[in-house]
């Protein structure tokens, strides 16, 4: 079984939050091939020595990349811990992959406790699981 590709991606005052997040459920996700953007990618390969492939930061492409990769079938999940009291420059890219994400059945979670609850659940790293892609 292919290792399940997961996306991790946060807003700058979210950033601790998923760092911490992820040093909490490493022992998960050293078993996913992990795709992160750029600031995000590198806080969270340094400060945890996951093996992390990085994208373009989100304002320069790196979420549009990552919505490339949902086009794709190729994401399992997406961790996006984005900051509602900030509007950021590149709010339409957000919007954009959050609506990927709905239109692909593509997991995703906007906050600590829907992440727990997903990285949690035995669906989660079962190969018996399969989500459902709708065919258009």
């Amino acid at each position: 079984m292919q290792p399940k590709t997961l996306a991790l991606v946060a807003h700058d005052h979210k950033k601790n939050a998923l760092l911490n997040w992820v040093k909490a459920h490493q022992p998960t996700l050293q078993q996913c091939k992990l795709v992160a953007t750029g600031t995000t990618g590198a806080m969270l390969s340094e400060h945890t020595g996951l093996a992390i492939t990085r994208y373009q930061s989100g304002p320069l492409g790196g979420d549009q990349q990552i919505g490339a990769l949902i086009a794709e079938g190729s994401l399992d999940a997406l961790f996006f811990f984005w900051d509602p009291l900030n509007p950021a420059p590149h709010d339409p890219d957000v919007k954009a992959l959050l609506r990927l994400c709905s239109v692909w059945n593509v997991p995703v979670a906007c906050n600590e406790a829907t992440a727990d609850m997903l990285v949690t659940s035995p669906l989660f790293l079962s190969a018996d699981y399969q989500v459902q892609k709708p065919q258009y």
